[in-house]
């Protein structure tokens, strides 16, 4: 099972958490091997076993995921829920024990958060939209509803599709310039007239700084690239796949 952790967020004790990547489950063919996504047409029984593994590599007793629309919409979770109840979301905090809070992802950022003073935890999936309509600020509202402080928060931000790999046309570019002309700083040039190159990690990051998150860790690890470690579905497109899998990343209180 490849899952990397955040060195910033394994300094607490009192949390467990992993970006997993897409080896050690038991799916096979496009899903091989570690898809933890309901959503996808792999066979229902691999993706329960390959969410139990990850679930037990965490330690926790359960593991809540979201139905994810890539909305800015962050809920408060007070107990497990299952697929057919998940909430339409794209981030959750919680202060409960034990209860794994998960996102899943196939190039958009996965953000876990802990406030290690106020035993508060979130995770987030920010895909582009969700990012520039305002999840990472929704999260942090949340969290600082429950008792947290935005200072005190420490955030990493996981495996996604890096900027070389991220190309967009004008409709994309134009819509952030036009909301802030700061945001064409997270654009370069590419080859194709009227291309452009997004940075989504560092935009991400922006967001939690202008949250007033305290910590950043940014792992800067590429889906698209990493083709044996992790899914991707902008590769899986380029490549002329029907589906693809999806890459889980989870958190939980000790």
């Amino acid at each position: 099972m490849n899952a990397v952790e955040s060195s910033l967020l394994s300094s607490i004790p009192s949390i467990r958490h992993a970006f997993f990547g897409r080896q050690g489950g038991v799916s096979g063919g496009l899903y091989e091997s570690l898809n933890c996504g309901p959503g996808s047409n792999d066979d229902p029984v691999h993706v329960v076993e390959n969410r139990d593994r990850a679930r037990a590599a965490l330690g926790a007793s359960s593991l809540n995921t979201l139905y994810q629309v890539h909305s800015a919409d962050c809920v408060v979770v007070d107990g497990p829920w299952t697929r057919e109840t998940a909430p339409k979301a794209d981030a959750m905090v919680t202060r409960l024990r034990g209860l794994a809070l998960g996102v899943l992802a196939a190039d958009c950022a996965p953000v876990l958060l802990a406030a290690p003073g106020s035993g508060i935890i979130g995770a987030v999936h920010a895909g582009w939209r969700g990012a520039f309509e305002g999840v990472i600020a929704s999260t942090i509202t949340a969290m600082t509803n429950l008792g947290a402080k935005s200072s005190g928060i420490l955030a990493a931000v996981g495996p996604c599709i890096s900027q070389d790999a991220y190309e967009v046309g004008p409709e994309f570019f134009d819509r952030f310039a036009l909301a802030n002309p700061g945001h064409e700083a997270f654009f370069v040039p590419s080859v194709r007239p009227r291309h452009w190159r997004f940075d989504l990690p560092a935009f991400v990051a922006q967001r939690l700084r202008e949250a007033g998150v305290g910590q950043i860790d940014l792992l800067s690890l590429c889906t698209y690239e990493a083709d044996q470690d992790y899914f991707s579905y902008r590769r899986a497109t380029h490549e002329g796949a029907s589906y693809y899998g999806r890459n889980l990343s989870a958190i939980v209180l000790t």
